[in-house]
């Protein structure tokens, strides 16, 4: 098996550590978190050190490394720790949970983690480090970028274009051939039936923007 620093705790942290318990290929070392974290465990798996103690551990001999930290409109912190520690050498794998359904005509970037339950269909794109939560359905042709967070539940008809670092929130529907932009939040159970643009905050069904930045 091939050894596995996870980086971050929280809610997310155990949904990873859930899905990797059925999976072979992983001996997860430990969590890094924050200094008043360390010495207690997640779901049976310790909180070793902190953010700043990567380099220590890939000097150790640990190579591969997975963001558990999860993400609710603000990537950023999500994306500096994965910019740190690909700047030290680590590698990111893949995590899929067993239950789900991904099309073997699908791209999935380095990185991210595909939850239990999802359903992604033929000649989608996923870029890197993007979070595919509980149930969320990606249809054919679409294209999820770098930082995305999918929330659970959410679907996503076929062709849709989901730009880098935007949040789609619980139960929210994207119809066929919609495009939503960069650093984007929409609202849990919104219905999106028109193109969002970057920057922006949208919820409604149908779904609005209700502020620009």
């Amino acid at each position: 098996m091939k050894q596995l620093l996870l980086i971050g705790g929280g809610g997310h942290c155990k949904s990873i550590i859930d899905s990797l318990s059925q999976n072979t290929a992983f001996e997860v070392v430990g969590i890094l978190d924050t200094s008043e974290k360390v010495g207690t465990f997640i779901n049976g798996i310790e909180i070793i050190g902190v953010d700043d103690d990567m380099e220590k551990w890939f000097v150790k001999g640990v190579h591969l490394a997975f963001i558990t930290l999860g993400s609710v409109g603000n990537t950023a912190l999500r994306q500096n720790l994965y910019e740190k520690a690909k700047t030290i050498g680590f590698q990111f794998p893949i995590i899929q949970d067993p239950t789900a359904i991904v099309s073997r005509e699908t791209t999935i970037g380095e990185g991210t983690f595909i939850g239990k339950g999802t359903i992604i269909n033929a000649s989608v794109q996923i870029g890197k480090n993007a979070i595919i939560n509980s149930g969320a359905i990606v249809e054919h042709d679409s294209t999820i970028g770098d930082y995305c967070h999918l929330a659970p539940g959410s679907t996503f008809s076929g062709n849709v274009t989901i730009g880098a670092h935007t949040h789609v929130g619980t139960n929210a529907t994207v119809i066929q051939e919609i495009e939503i932009g960069e650093h984007t939040v929409i609202g849990g159970g919104s219905v999106v039936i028109r193109n969002i643009r970057s920057f922006a905050v949208a919820y409604g069904n149908p779904c609005k923007e209700a502020e620009h930045e």
